[in-house]
């Protein structure tokens, strides 16, 4: 977790190995002048105006962030200066996608569905002949029955035959070329600094499934449409080379969706951690290595998926949720916010989850939505057994600390993003906080117009007919007394 005194700036941030966030700054993410004066109105921004002198024009910009709060209270009150105070935020409207040297390589990520080949093809087919990029994908893509031509089909069934039959152009172009394909597998290979652009064909899986495949920086994701939800896949496939051309020519604006970092804590770590870190102290550092008391951290024997040491953590997407699992008896779960007791938890389970969680799981189990680029961390619980426990949500810069609790009568299981099962025995603890290691998620449009289209196309938000006005009901209120039921039953007054 990031300390709050620390300085931060905010005006480059880099994704992948060739591509960086545009650097413009807006005036918003900085500290007012504590000169200005008194009836200056907080949410004013000064803009100076040459042509009038000493004409000042008060007015908000265009901003998602909330403008810089003017820091002097009445007569006398005003917040102390100090270094945790200098921060350089920028604006989420104003992040801008640029390439600071051409994109190479591009990895792209299919999901598993007949429909999904030809688009498939025919992406790979144009990036690797029209702009001679390298291809990666899945090694399990080149194992796909439906693009072999080496599958015995007497021993398929007649409709994988039928379908085997019908992709027969589709297999020809792509054997010519699957020798220039680059491939990977997932938990072997390791992706970090190796790609420059991302291009996911499918639903939402696909995109958590680029997060989960890259736990540090993430390059540039293009998600389209291919599946069913498509909450996370803004663009079409119709015309996919003037979109995906636009982007590699720096034309795209960026969502940058947080995401959590996750670590599980075993009971009896500390214990194990503070006699290592005291055999480090006592022995020179020759001997460390001799005796196998190496830096914490610099162990390459546990993997993201191992996260039964405080060393390891896992970056999801979504959401991490723990859960009773199997146990017919209530989850009782703590939860502490920065060392804290807040509260504990009885019922099935707990949600914590990102922003772009929030319309996922969350949603479900009745919490808000939340903008991807509002910096929070929601927390939900799964039906709890009280009727006034409502979803929170709290600052995205705090760790969230859960545990069972001691008189809880069964354990919990804890998933990320619906991988990685495991149990959460009694004394462990998980640790949640934000990570400083975001996905760029590149837009269709903007930032706002993408999310409220996908509420209102995939989640039918706030969708119901709509009431008439009392013009429109004039006739039902002037009607005569020898009007029948049957007739106003009759009446049309539904919208088109």
């Amino acid at each position: 977790m990031q300390h709050q005194h620390q300085k931060l700036t905010l005006g480059t941030l880099h994704f992948g190995p060739v591509s960086e966030q545009s650097s413009q700054v807006q005036g918003q993410g900085q500290h007012h002048n504590h000169n200005h004066s008194r009836s200056q109105s907080p949410e004013a921004v000064e803009e100076h105006v040459p042509m009038v002198p000493e004409a000042r024009i008060l007015r908000r910009t265009r901003s998602l962030n909330a403008p810089s709060p003017f820091q002097q209270f009445g007569p006398c009150g005003r917040i102390m200066k100090n270094s945790a105070m200098v921060m350089q935020i920028q604006d989420p409207a104003s992040q801008r996608l640029t390439w600071y040297k051409p994109p190479l390589t591009v990895l792209v990520i299919k999901k598993k569905d007949s429909q999904v080949l030809l688009p498939f093809v025919q992406l790979v087919e144009w990036l690797v002949q029209e702009k001679n990029m390298v291809v990666w994908v899945e090694s399990a893509v080149l194992e796909d029955k439906l693009l072999r031509d080496d599958v015995k089909l007497e021993q398929e069934s007649a409709k994988f035959r039928q379908v085997h039959e019908y992709y027969t152009g589709v297999r020809s172009r792509f054997q010519a070329l699957r020798e220039k394909l680059v491939t990977f597998k997932d938990g072997r290979d390791d992706l970090t600094d190796r790609i420059d652009f991302i291009v996911c064909l499918g639903g939402d899986g696909t995109l958590l499934y680029a997060s989960q495949l890259f736990q540090q920086s993430v390059p540039p994701v293009m998600a389209f449409y291919l599946g069913s939800l498509g909450f996370l896949t803004p663009f079409q496939c119709d015309n996919f080379q003037e979109q995906v051309t636009n982007v590699l020519e720096g034309h795209a604006a960026l969502t940058l969706r947080s995401r959590l970092r996750c670590s599980i804590h075993r009971k009896g770590e500390r214990r194990r951690e503070s006699l290592q870190q005291a055999s480090n102290n006592l022995l020179k550092p020759s001997l460390q290595s001799q005796y196998g008391y190496g830096p914490m951290g610099n162990s390459n024997s546990n993997n993201n998926c191992n996260l039964s040491s405080s060393n390891n953590s896992i970056l999801v997407l979504n959401e991490v949720v723990i859960n009773r699992g199997p146990s017919p008896y209530l989850s009782n779960i703590d939860i502490f916010l920065d060392g804290k007791y807040i509260t504990s938890v009885q019922g099935d389970g707990l949600i914590v989850s990102t922003p772009t969680g929030s319309t996922a799981y969350a949603a479900a189990a009745g919490a808000s939505m939340i903008h991807p680029s509002v910096p929070a961390i929601l927390v939900t619980p799964i039906c709890p057994h009280s009727l006034s426990f409502r979803p929170i949500v709290v600052p995205a810069g705090v760790e969230l600390k859960i545990s069972i609790s001691p008189d809880s009568r069964n354990t919990s299981r804890v998933s990320f993003d619906g991988r990685n099962d495991q149990e959460l025995n009694h004394g462990d603890s998980l640790r949640v906080t934000t990570s400083i290691y975001p996905v760029p998620s590149i837009c269709s449009q903007d930032q706002i117009s993408d999310w409220f289209d996908s509420l209102a196309e995939g989640l039918h938000w706030n969708v119901r007919k709509r009431q008439k006005c009392l013009d429109e009901l004039s006739d039902l209120t002037t009607s005569s007394s020898e009007d029948t039921l049957d007739e106003f039953d009759n009446l049309k007054i539904y919208d088109a």
